[in-house]
């Protein structure tokens, strides 16, 4: 017979140990930003592999904890974020994400925002004008302030994570891999 060749099969495991690892890092780069306050700006991190980083910057060691060190010598998944400065200027969101690309080098990306949140019932009343919607919006006695951090690897899971500030604590962090599936997808544009 011929000599087609498939390639290997994606291990399973290996895809359970990216998972964790990429819940890991959101975990960490949410309690990282929940440090900082609330009412802060959208930041942005590259997630890399670190024994990979490690290797190709063997500089970085002495630029990491030794638990960290001690964690990416365990586990080739363990994730390093980076966190990005001197973002483009963007009108919105949207805009900010859409102007984002990664080099290879990158194995994934990862994003915090705030946001305010009705329940559904009282957006249906918010007027239409959209400055008027914004200043009921930000009266409104059911509103939740919450922060997104939403991370995603390159052809891989994602995780995201929120928290309100009305329970802003550390073991009140929502957890799952689709929280928030319209950032999810924004993230991941990122990456292709």
């Amino acid at each position: 017979m011929g000599g087609v060749s498939t390639p290997p099969s994606p291990d399973p495991a290996d895809d359970v140990r990216a998972a964790r690892a990429l819940a890991d890092a959101v975990r960490e780069i949410e309690h990282h930003v929940a440090g900082a306050g609330w009412d802060a700006p959208v930041r942005v991190f590259a997630l890399v592999r670190t024994r990979a980083a490690l290797a190709s910057e063997p500089g970085l060691a002495e630029q990491l904890d030794p638990a960290v060190l001690a964690a990416a010598e365990a586990d080739d998944w363990h994730l390093t974020s980076v966190e990005q400065e001197g973002l483009p200027d963007a009108q919105d969101l949207e805009g900010l994400l859409g102007g984002l690309s990664w080099p290879p080098t990158v194995d994934g990306a990862a994003v915090t925002v705030e946001r305010v949140v009705l329940p559904p019932e009282a957006e249906a009343d918010l007027p239409a004008d959209p400055e008027q919607a914004l200043t009921a919006l930000l009266a409104h006695p059911a509103r939740q302030d919450v922060r997104l951090a939403v991370g995603v690897l390159r052809d891989g899971p994602a995780w995201c994570a929120l928290r309100t500030r009305a329970h802003d604590s550390d073991d009140a962090v929502g957890q799952g891999p689709d929280l928030v599936p319209g950032l999810v997808a924004a993230v991941r544009a990122t990456l292709d």
